[in-house]
């Protein structure tokens, strides 16, 4: 009898304990990257360097093209992270516009129009005339700072000039007329509800010359990523920060690994630490963009360790995932299997994949 009534309490307190996590309730937030690949429009502006995206052009440009290009980009906003979470996502980090004008063109198109986006853009000194931003849906984040901390590297030097940020602290000075001008980093602080949050928008050197030649600027990126993270650190050891972007390198190279300092697990990520929960994807051979048949994961978003607490009294990390929907795929051609990238028949999408995280909070 006594066994009867040990197995009924056992069984209660299990029942009583599913029901209970059934009954909790959560605040969720979609955060997502998305490099929008040459969001050019077709006006010629003699400071850029945009000639092959005008109706004259190389891309043959043209106003319809340009126009499907916001309406197909618009349509991918507005379904990333669904359907875990209804509302479009809350952040938008993005790279590879232009101007200001044509984010301003984006969020008017139809499908997204209605959650009211907000713009946080800087003009960088990129050679393609190419610059990251940051959207935001007013209703949920309302910014208080932010500022565009430039990215300065030279020609067969992993050097770093001094930056007049002064939160970023001294940098060792180097004079050098061989500067390889590349998108800024975008820093924003503000407050999703009424948590302060940080988010670090990237767009880090390209490949170019070849990964080898080129990883010294980007493992000075990494640097100068986890300078600025310090720095945030350093004014409040709690603070909340989330780096994102087209790193142009996967989870496993020098910049994120070793200049970042990123851990693919969370009991590895020390106080200050940050983790990246695209490492464990890149493992399993997933991507956000392909070439020469090979995948890799460029696009990542990465979090210290305050977004790891497993209460979700706050807003903290639930789970990470890769926006490869079918119609986002090339299904003919040379790049079969691809993202369906712009070419000189149709604007495209982009040839990378979003990458999205949900931060939820239990609800009181």
């Amino acid at each position: 009898m006594q066994i009867i009534k040990f197995h009924f309490c056992l069984i209660a307190f299990f029942t009583i304990s599913i029901v209970s996590s059934q009954s909790k309730k959560y605040s969720i937030h979609t955060i997502t990257f998305y490099n929008f690949e040459n969001l050019f429009d077709t006006i010629n502006d003699p400071n850029k360097n945009d000639d092959e995206w005008t109706p004259v052009g190389a891309q043959h440009w043209t106003r319809e093209k340009y126009n499907q290009k916001l309406k197909n980009l618009s349509r991918v906003i507005s379904e990333i992270g669904t359907p875990e979470n209804s509302n479009a996502p809350t952040l938008i980090g993005c790279s590879e516009v232009e101007n200001r004008g044509v984010l301003e063109d984006l969020i008017t198109q139809e499908k997204i129009a209605g959650y009211d986006y907000g713009i946080i853009h800087f003009d960088s000194p990129d050679q393609r005339g190419i610059d990251v931003a940051l959207l935001y849906q007013k209703k949920y984040f309302r910014p208080t700072s932010f500022s565009n901390i430039p990215l300065l590297i030279y020609k067969n030097k992993s050097v770093i000039q001094e930056n007049n940020n002064e939160d970023l602290g001294d940098v060792e000075v180097k004079i050098d007329k061989n500067r390889v001008f590349t998108r800024d980093q975008l820093l924003v602080s503000g407050f999703l509800e009424n948590e302060e949050i940080h988010i670090i928008i990237n767009h880090w050197p390209s490949r170019s010359g070849g990964e080898k030649a080129s990883s010294p600027y980007r493992e000075v990126a990494g640097k100068l990523n986890r300078k600025i993270i310090d720095s945030l650190q350093q004014i409040n050891p709690l603070a909340k920060v989330i780096t994102m972007g087209d790193l142009n390198d996967g989870p496993f190279n020098k910049s994120i690994k070793i200049g970042l300092g990123a851990k693919a697990k969370k009991s590895e990520v020390s106080e200050f630490g940050v983790y990246n929960p695209f490492e464990e994807m890149a493992e399993k051979g997933m991507g956000t963009l392909a070439f020469r048949d090979s995948w890799d994961i460029f696009d990542q978003i990465i979090l210290t360790r305050t977004f790891i607490k497993p209460d979700f009294s706050s807003y903290e990390f639930w789970k990470a995932g890769i926006f490869n929907k079918p119609y986002l795929i090339q299904t003919s051609g040379k790049y079969k299997g691809y993202p369906l990238r712009n070419s000189l028949s149709e604007a495209g999408f982009s040839d990378h994949f979003p990458v999205y995280i949900y931060l939820i909070r239990e609800k009181l």
